[in-house]
């Protein structure tokens, strides 16, 4: 088992908590919509709550509402995993064109 497996076991109890549960649902209450879709001019629900900055396990850090951001399945899964692992992401707007 690597080293990042074992840290992200360690914390992924955090989502399981009555605390997260409350937090998660306020957020996508207030945020219904993608950021992400949102910035590129596309209007997509969102059903995932992403930490703006990762937080590794910091207890501060996980239950901060201004670091979550609602994000669309796509969104979290390509866009927001590619970039944490320092890859690069080419996104395109409404338009066609890359932004």
């Amino acid at each position: 088992m690597t080293s990042r497996s074992l840290e992200a076991r360690q914390y992924h109890t955090l989502y399981r908590t009555a605390l997260w549960k409350q937090l998660r649902l306020a957020q996508l209450a207030r945020e219904p919509l993608c950021h992400m879709c949102e910035e590129l001019g596309l209007v997509t629900v969102a059903n995932t709550v992403d930490h703006r900055k990762a937080h590794k396990g910091d207890h501060a850090l996980f239950f901060d509402p201004a670091n979550l951001a609602s994000l669309c399945p796509s969104c979290h899964s390509r866009h927001k995993q590619r970039m944490e692992r320092g890859g690069k992401v080419v996104r395109y707007g409404a338009d066609g064109y890359p932004v």
